[in-house]
Formats: structure tokens, C-alpha cells, sequence
């Protein structure tokens, strides 16, 4: 299994902790804003007197909400179209699970969403990426691109929209191209949509099964965690019109026996979470992205995406290896005992040596920290000996 390129600078962390150092966390989406209060009183107002197992697909009451949230996004599906999953993870390792054997091929536009890597490890998956590129904002390659990669073993691509590490949003005419292709060889399209409602500047979200004739090819994977700022809920969903896809994923379910009873009813509650709580959130997060994007493009010799959704941008540094980089600001650099965590984004790409430059900044912290730590990051840029 690869290393988390979030996860694995932790120890190093930790040390600049015990070093009595203070450190910005740019390396993680994890959301500073609060969950929702339903969310939280659900559970704490709860009557259960046991703690029992719910249905390996989920409870049928939280299922059928999470059809009428659908509904109200445009994507028809019923409760039997819905697996609930233990975060959206579990929810990517069923996809896989059902749609590929050992060896099969899934085409994802790099960089990506670092677990990708491992969920394809563990299920004996060969990803194959088609580069998209800082310099024209991580916008989807070409079809051509694509279709080259093609081969008899290739089951599905795979997209995460709004992206995670870029930020980017695919426009409507670009899932159409993607469905064009699928429809046409035959393959899935599996869509990563947990970052729906997190889309700036205007523009709208379309997901795949919004798009006509997807019903057969068309697999989307959701999760509670960044929507209600609910990490810890560990809960997600995988949703199909296939019912092939949804009878296959629901033997995974049986196989690790049920979804969490309390988060379920907590991510339940959630989904009565009303529009202005969201639209606080995004004011929020499109604030910070601006403030972020401003002070970075301030840096010399520093070249950053521009996210048109989600809370992530990739940042490419003037040094030859961040993730070196990344290590010596929290072993070596301060700015009057506070420093600085990145996710270096190599470990977002599977293609070898790409990103070796780059970092994801995640914009999860207040306005505030935020200046704090790029003014630090621009300190250690003009100081780092690499």
C-alpha cells in the first residue's frame, strides 16, 4: 500500500508540537466549520436502549432521504439505488470491488485524490492516468487522450468533481464528452461528487446522472464528510441506477455487516440541514480561496490553480522536491515558534515524477490563520537551502 501524502508527515508534526511550536494545517481537509446542530442532537437525544445492527445497505429511513436530497439536485434515484458505506472510501473500494477484476484498468486524470492509489492497490486495480496540467488549470485533457488509453481491460474512468487536490469543476459539456466515451466502449464513469455544494464564481455542479442515458453506466460516490463537516461520521454512499452494480456492492456490504448505527442517524438529521447554512459556507470558503490565491500569486517564482470548486488548490514552488520541503518546515523552520504543514503532491499522481514540485493547500482555516501561514510559507521559501 502507498503512503498517505497527507497523513505520513504526522510524526514530524508531532515533533514540532513537543518543540512547542505552532502549526498552521494546510495538509488537511478536515473543515473548521461546525457540524450541524440537528446533526449533533440527534444523537445526543437519541432513545435507543441497544445498540444494534442496521441493514447492511443502510437504514431504509435514512435511504429514502437521501433519494429525496437527490431528487432536489436533479438526480433521480430511488432508495434501492443507495449503499451506504462507511465514508466515502468504503464506497470507492465497493465500486471498485464490483466493477474490476485483478488486473483491470481504470483511467483516472491525474493528479487525484491520493487514496485513489491505494484503494486501486487494494483491490488489484492498474490505474492509468491522463496528465492534466497546471497551465491550463487542470481542465479535462482531451478526448483523444482518452480514448488512446482504451484497452480491453479498461472498466471505468474515474473523476472526482469538484476535484480534490485541484479544485477543479467539470462543466456540463465536459461530463457529456466523458459519457459519450463510456456509453461508447462500453465502461462506467464513476463520478466522486462529496464536494456537490461546494462550487464558487456562479457556476453550477453537474453530476453524471443528471446526464441522460447514464442509468447503466453511471456510479456516484458521496459522503457526509465535507458537505455537514462531518469527518468523523464516517459515512458515505454509493449510488447506481445499475442494479447489477448495486446487487454486486451490496455483497461487500454484507461482508463487513452494517454502516454505523449513530452516524447514520446523525448524517439523517444532517439532510434536513437548511440552504443559508450552506450558503454561509460557501461565502466562507470562496472568501478564503481569494485571500489565498491573492498572497500566493504574490510569491515570487510561485505558480498556483485556480479552484472553481471544493477547498483545495495546487500550489507548484520554486524547489526541486516538496516533499523535502515540506518535512524541513516542520523539523527545521519557524517564524517566531510557528511553521507551516503541506501535503506534498507527488503523492497525488501516479505518473513517476510528476507533481514533485507542487503542494496541496487545503483552505480549511480562518481567513486569519490563512494570511499567517502563507506569510510563513513565503519566509521559508526565501530561506529553504534546497
Amino acid at each position: 500500500m502507498p503512503e498517505s501524502p497527507i497523513r505520513k508527515l504526522v510524526p514530524f508534526a508531532e515533533k514540532a508540537y513537543k518543540a512547542n511550536k505552532t502549526v498552521y494545517h494546510l495538509n488537511i481537509g478536515q473543515p473548521d466549520i461546525k457540524s450541524p446542530v440537528a446533526a449533533m442532537e440527534a444523537v445526543s437525544q437519541h432513545s435507543l436502549q441497544i445498540l444494534a445492527y442496521t441493514r447492511s445497505e443502510g437504514s431504509e429511513g435514512y435511504r429514502e432521504k437521501i433519494a429525496n436530497y437527490y431528487k432536489k439536485q436533479n438526480i433521480h434515484v430511488g432508495s434501492d439505488d443507495i449503499i451506504v458505506t462507511t465514508g466515502g472510501s468504503e464506497a470507492l473500494l465497493f465500486a471498485m470491488g464490483s466493477i474490476t477484476d485483478v488486473g483491470d484498468e481504470i483511467i483516472i486524470p491525474e493528479p487525484f485524490y491520493a487514496n485513489y492509489n491505494g484503494f486501486a492497490t487494494a483491490s488489484g486495480v492498474k490505474i492509468v492516468p491522463v496528465i492534466s496540467k497546471i497551465e491550463n488549470n487542470f481542465a479535462l485533457p482531451p478526448i483523444a487522450e482518452f480514448e488512446r488509453l482504451i484497452t480491453p481491460r479498461t472498466k471505468a474512468i474515474l473523476i472526482c468533481n469538484p476535484g480534490n487536490p485541484t479544485g477543479y469543476l467539470y462543466s456540463k459539456e465536459e461530463i457529456k464528452k466523458l459519457a459519450s466515451i463510456v456509453k461508447k466502449h462500453d465502461m462506467f464513469l464513476v463520478a466522486d461528487e462529496v464536494y456537490r455544494e461546494f462550487v464558487y464564481d456562479g457556476l453550477k455542479h453537474y453530476s453524471i446522472l443528471e446526464e441522460e442515458g447514464m442509468e447503466n453506466y453511471g456510479i456516484i460516490i458521496d459522503s457526509v464528510s465535507k458537505r455537514y463537516s462531518m469527518c468523523g461520521a464516517r459515512i458515505g454512499c454509493l449510488v447506481s441506477k445499475n442494479p447489477q452494480v448495486i446487487q454486486t456492492s451490496l455483497k461487500f456490504a454484507q461482508a463487513r455487516l452494517s454502516p454505523p448505527t449513530f452516524a447514520q442517524i446523525a448524517s439523517e438529521a444532517a439532510l434536513d440541514t437548511p440552504q443559508s447554512y450552506f450558503d454561509e459556507v460557501i461565502d466562507e470558503y470562496k472568501d478564503r480561496r481569494d485571500t489565498l490565491i491573492r498572497l500566493l500569486e504574490e510569491i515570487p517564482g510561485v505558480k498556483v490553480g485556480h479552484p472553481k470548486g471544493a477547498f483545495y488548490c495546487i500550489a507548484e514552488l520554486p524547489v526541486k522536491d516538496s516533499d523535502d520541503f515540506a518535512r524541513w518546515l516542520l523539523e527545521s523552520f519557524d517564524v517566531d515558534g510557528e511553521t507551516v504543514m503541506v501535503a506534498p503532491a507527488a503523492g497525488f499522481y501516479s505518473s513517476e515524477g510528476e507533481g514533485m514540485n507542487q503542494i496541496r493547500i487545503a483552505y480549511v482555516l480562518q481567513k486569519e490563520s490563512l494570511v499567517k501561514a502563507v506569510r510563513i510559507l513565503k519566509a521559508a521559501l526565501e530561506q529553504y537551502p534546497g
